[in-house]
């Protein structure tokens, strides 16, 4: 769950989570260009930490750790005002200061979370009291991750995402050791559907679902990434015949990688591992869902 840091300066604090998905079914695509999905997402314990501040002058600053991100009405953070203030005939006035850790074409989420930790903000200290359902239906016009970040706890998200029904207390596989590995490079989500109907499967690569507790992992947009981007698709091969490893499978996506660890055991060795085999460049995360 994201945590919240009032301050005494009038500030407001919150962390944006980062998500991944433990299954992704792709049906086609719709009448409206996106694509009919069924996914169950969870977050992780990797978070960007957002600081909130009312301004006086009628503007809506963005100050971002990664000057590579737009800072301007392009980024989700300001669309998330912009929606908002249609939303409620108001005009928000604020300093949005963003400390990015979730990195971006990753397919963990981190613009969509971003842009929900928005509204959940403005709501809380404009006390605008919208309830969870409204504040997802303002974040489905953001993007179709947006919804299942308001709701901040595992889901089942249908439609092209934005339909959202968070599960049951105990209904989710509780937390899961998890290790993630991003090579060096980006993928736009919506580059890997559009090339979804085209796609085949790569020889040699497993794409089938694997058996787990908590349900088949699998997902339908490896096949296009992994058509295109052999070292991912290389890298799922060689998580799944680590000794550490129960499951393995691209996030969302992609570009990340994502291997279940088995209970109990130390992931450590199994970074080393990978960073001497796919460099030393990559982002790592050794961490939990939530």
């Amino acid at each position: 769950m994201s945590d919240q840091f009032p301050d005494m300066s009038g500030a407001y604090e919150l962390l944006a989570p980062a998500k991944t998905n433990l299954w992704l079914r792709v049906h086609g695509q719709r009448e409206d260009g996106y694509h009919e999905i069924e996914t169950r997402m969870v977050t992780l314990r990797l978070h960007d930490r957002i600081r909130f501040q009312w301004r006086d002058d009628d503007h809506v600053v963005l100050r971002c750790s990664d000057r590579s991100l737009p800072r301007g009405e392009d980024n989700l953070a300001v669309k998330a005002v912009r929606a908002l203030e249609r939303h409620t005939n108001k005009v928000f006035s604020i300093s949005i200061d963003l400390e990015k850790n979730i990195p971006s074409g990753a397919g963990l989420g981190g613009g969509s979370s971003d842009a929900a930790a928005v509204l959940r903000a403005i709501n809380v200290m404009g006390s605008l009291f919208l309830p969870e359902d409204e504040l997802a239906a303002i974040g489905a016009q953001i993007g179709s991750d947006v919804p299942f970040f308001i709701y901040d706890r595992p889901c089942d998200c249908r439609g092209r995402g934005e339909v959202v029904t968070p599960l049951k207390e105990g209904e989710g596989p509780g937390a899961l050791p998890v290790l993630l590995i991003k090579p060096n490079f980006e993928i736009s989500a919506g580059w890997a559907y559009r090339r979804y109907a085209s796609s085949s499967e790569y020889d040699g690569f497993l794409y089938a679902p694997q058996s787990c507790p908590w349900g088949e992992m699998v997902n339908d947009l490896e096949r296009p990434v992994f058509e295109k981007f052999t070292v991912l698709g290389e890298m799922k091969s060689w998580l799944l015949a680590q000794a550490e490893v129960s499951a393995a499978l691209m996030s969302g996506s992609g570009s990340t990688m994502m291997a279940i660890l088995k209970p109990g055991l130390d992931g450590t060795g199994l970074l080393a591992r990978a960073l001497e085999r796919y460099g030393e460049n990559c982002w790592t995360f050794l961490g939990q869902t939530s």
